[in-house]
């Protein structure tokens, strides 16, 4: 078996807990091929984002059609998109592809507040929405998006993510167009070291469904994987630490 191809369109994050960084670790330790086209470079660490230096949009587009044409892809993962206008480009080269599962993180702020997507860039996000298998949003994305309908108004699937819930325990709840599909409650993980959480866990969703697991499976397991994570963060940064790495994770739990 050849490990599932997983094309990853996302920002890089220098502190290396969140983007880019964050889904190669996951994709890899999950037992996954991970490919690139990075639509922005930041300058970022535990306390906040510093810099953001958009990719052009021909340049992003390059990168996906230099894997899609030779390597092939089993799955996507979108996360930061840099522009109204890439995320526009990305829905049009990835509305192509056949049968190819596609999780779209909508990144809005980091976990340190700052804002990585602007009103128009986040309006083009519905072009994004169309074309998604799961949009994955914390609470509140999700109210930015306009809430739990975006899954029957864009015929997708929704991962209503609940971490950023008051109260000890969290609940995230699976949304098909016209049920709920399931619904996860755990206690909640008392840490500060959440960064890369969201990309981490959308990248897990895209490996498990390139592997072959229907989304249920897919998002059991990334739930559980990030947990593990978060379990294991090192405490590096004096703000939002990056997680841990699960290296002995069951790739196929």
């Amino acid at each position: 078996m050849k490990p599932a191809r997983i094309l990853i369109i996302a920002g890089s994050d220098s502190g290396g807990g969140a983007g880019i960084q964050a889904d190669l670790k996951t994709v890899t330790l999950l037992g996954g091929f991970g490919m690139t086209a990075i639509t922005a470079i930041t300058a970022q660490n535990t306390l906040g984002v510093q810099a953001v230096h958009p990719v052009p949009t021909d340049m992003v587009l390059a990168q996906m059609e230099s894997c899609i044409s030779d390597i092939g892809v089993d799955a996507v993962k979108i996360g930061m998109i840099g522009s109204a206008e890439t995320a526009a480009a990305v829905a049009d080269r990835l509305a192509q592809l056949r049968d190819v599962p596609i999780i779209f993180d909508p990144v809005m702020v980091a976990t340190s507040g700052s804002l990585l997507a602007d009103d128009a860039t986040i309006s083009a996000f519905e072009k994004l929405m169309a074309i998604a298998t799961l949009i994955t949003p914390n609470i509140p994305e999700l109210a930015a998006l306009g809430g739990e309908d975006i899954a029957a108004r864009y015929g997708t699937h929704v991962l209503a993510k609940g971490g950023h819930g008051e109260g000890p325990m969290l609940t995230d709840r699976l949304l098909a167009p016209d049920r709920v599909l399931k619904a996860w409650s755990n206690r909640k993980i008392e840490t500060v070291h959440t960064h890369g959480t969201g990309c981490t866990l959308a990248s897990a969703v895209a490996t498990g469904l390139g592997q072959g697991m229907n989304l249920v499976e897919a998002v059991e397991r990334a739930r559980k994987y990030v947990r593990e994570a978060l379990a294991l963060a090192p405490g590096y940064g004096s703000g939002h630490g990056p997680m841990g790495a699960p290296l002995g994770f069951h790739a196929h739990a």
